[in-house]
């Protein structure tokens, strides 16, 4: 039966949902809202987003993904469940294939984990790939030529940077410094700055209506509503994308470090076809403005950001899938 491979970029910040054949059928936040008093899930997706840090006190919303690595079980494993069951619909009778994606530095109980949520959530069988091979198929990257190819896939709890060739990652590093960190770097200097106490959704809503981390970015100014520390009262502040800048400045400089560390360890031949291709940002944290003229002036690269960096993962994740089965129809034709 068609349509029964799937692929899951299972992100500390979203989660998406690609079919094959239909492409990314589903993009939600990772987040759940349970009742505490009864154990019932009250929202999952957007719809438990909304309630972060707005529910009362039976009501939790959390997000069952820390740091790419599941930190709730059950909650991952029912939230999983509720995804692609919206995403394939209840007609299938036969199990899907499933391809989950996980940070390249995860520890082998981490990828059990992953792996048990997803046969629970009704997988037939269940491919565990690394992140950065994945956004590299999703990013349109042949990464089965013996050419050098450097990816920095920044998502909402991980960093990853890896250098792929010949289809498999030859020098790699995780790092937990990723969209969600910038976040608390902005909510850090909204207290420091301006004495003003702001949620982590509307630290988010600055990051992605002014955020900036290159100086020379065009100047754009938000309000921002939070509360005043010192009078414990309401009260709005206008933020400058400059401010951002000077907020992000010790977040973007670890990834940057992290890049940089990455290129030392990679064999010569490689660092120049780097040289030469340049160096491939996706994931949601590729969409800060300045991140590609920030890695470039430190490196000296040219860096290029993917064309739909959110889904470069989850794409490449369904398109490995696909990519195995075609594999296994040539070693069957081949006995």
């Amino acid at each position: 039966m068609a349509g029964t491979d799937i692929g899951i970029d299972l992100g500390t910040a979203s989660i998406l949902v690609y079919i094959k054949g239909k492409g990314v059928v589903l993009k939600e936040p990772s987040v759940v809202a349970f009742d505490r008093d009864t154990n019932k899930i009250k929202a999952i997706g957007e719809e438990a987003r909304l309630m972060l840090g707005r529910t009362p006190g039976n009501i939790v919303a959390v997000r069952p993904l820390r740091q790419g690595v599941i930190s709730d079980f059950t909650v991952t494993e029912k939230m999983m469940d509720h995804f692609i069951k919206k995403a394939v619909g209840k007609k299938t009778f036969r199990k899907p294939k499933i391809a989950v994606c996980v940070p390249s530095g995860v520890t082998e109980v981490e990828k059990k984990a992953v792996e048990d949520a997803t046969y629970q959530a009704g997988a037939r069988e269940v491919f565990i790939i690394e992140e950065p091979i994945a956004a590299a198929i999703g990013a349109g990257i042949d990464i089965s030529r013996p050419c050098g190819n450097m990816i920095v896939d920044i998502g909402g709890g991980t960093t990853d940077i890896a250098v792929i060739s010949l289809g498999g990652t030859v020098v790699s590093t995780s790092i937990k410094i990723a969209g969600d960190d910038f976040d608390e770097a902005i909510v850090r200097f909204m207290r420091k700055k301006h004495n003003l106490l702001i949620g982590e959704r509307t630290a988010e809503d600055i990051k992605i209506k002014v955020g900036s981390c290159y100086p020379g970015t065009e100047q754009t100014s938000i309000d921002v509503r939070g509360r005043n520390l010192v009078t414990g009262l309401p009260k709005t502040v206008t933020v400058t994308s400059e401010e951002t800048e000077e907020a992000l400045k010790e977040a973007t400089a670890q990834i940057v470090e992290a890049v940089h560390s990455v290129l030392e360890r990679t064999p010569p031949e490689l660092t120049a076809d780097i040289a030469e291709r340049g160096i491939v940002l996706t994931g949601g944290g590729a969409l800060l403005r300045g991140l590609e003229e920030l890695l470039e002036s430190k490196t000296g690269i040219n860096t290029m950001t993917a064309e739909d960096p959110m889904q470069c993962v989850a794409v490449g994740t369904g398109k490995f899938v696909e990519f195995l089965s075609g594999h296994r129809e040539e070693e069957k034709k081949g006995f």
